[in-house]
């Protein structure tokens, strides 16, 4: 579905992230993938290696353009062209609003919003010239919020506002621009969680599951194929239809 098509992907060393990068190399894709630190793009390579896998990888400060840029200019000169860009780099928070300081909200809005502008705006020049596709991972409390932790939900928000409107920004050029909204999702932080916190959440979801990676990554691979080529500044709800 995505033959030789180059996608960049942020957050892409282990979760939802890895998993969508599995996805887009299982479907012909050129994978670029963007992590924290040099450890873990290392390790998500080595992961990807034995499993027949070749990707590369990088790990530039996702809040500082300058950075994003030159990596950005660099893929571009070695791969030609960046079709792909899905924004998933991205950090929670639970605190209650008192516990919360302005450092703890500007450290969410830094990952979760600024660093998606500053990648936005990257690779926004190089799509113009054929086209492209923005894919960003929203939440399902984007769209219901959540009991505490306000930064989160507030990121999730502002980047389902960003989603919209570049999509109306963008269409002339031919740059589809969508977000993924997932419900609670088998990853690391959610599996560690111990039993009784988790079955409780499960009986809120009408599918009776809780989600797994790949049914994220199974949605960003339709909204970065042809499949989606009609579809533009939507966000799909991957919740198993959680409305809590």
């Amino acid at each position: 579905m995505l033959k030789d098509r180059v996608a960049l992907i942020t957050g892409g060393t282990r979760g939802i992230g890895l998993e969508t990068v599995r996805v887009f190399l299982e479907n012909g894709a050129r994978v670029i993938l963007f992590g924290s630190k040099k450890e873990t793009v290392e390790r998500a390579i080595e992961v990807l290696k034995k499993e027949g896998f070749s990707v590369n990888g990088y790990y530039p400060n996702l809040n500082d353009f300058e950075s994003v840029s030159r990596v950005v200019d660099e893929i571009r000169s070695q791969y030609g062209y960046i079709d792909i860009l899905v924004n998933n780099a991205g950090i929670s928070a639970n605190k209650k609003i008192e516990e919360t300081t302005s450092e703890d909200f500007s450290r969410i809005m830094d990952l979760n919003v600024n660093a998606i502008f500053n990648m936005v705006k990257a690779v926004v020049p190089g799509m113009k010239e054929k086209g492209g596709v923005i894919l960003n991972t929203s939440s399902m409390v984007s769209i219901y919020g959540q009991p505490s932790g306000v930064g989160y939900p507030a990121s999730k928000f502002a980047v389902n506002g960003m989603t919209k409107s570049l999509a109306r920004e963008l269409a002339p050029y031919g740059i589809r621009v969508n977000a993924v909204a997932p419900g609670i999702t088998a990853t690391d932080m959610v599996q560690s969680l111990p039993k009784e916190m988790i079955e409780p959440l499960i009986k809120t979801i009408p599918l009776g599951r809780i989600g797994e990676p790949r049914d994220i990554a199974n949605a960003f691979l339709f909204l970065a194929s042809d499949m989606a080529s009609y579809v533009t500044g939507e966000i799909l709800s991957v919740d198993g239809a959680a409305r809590s």
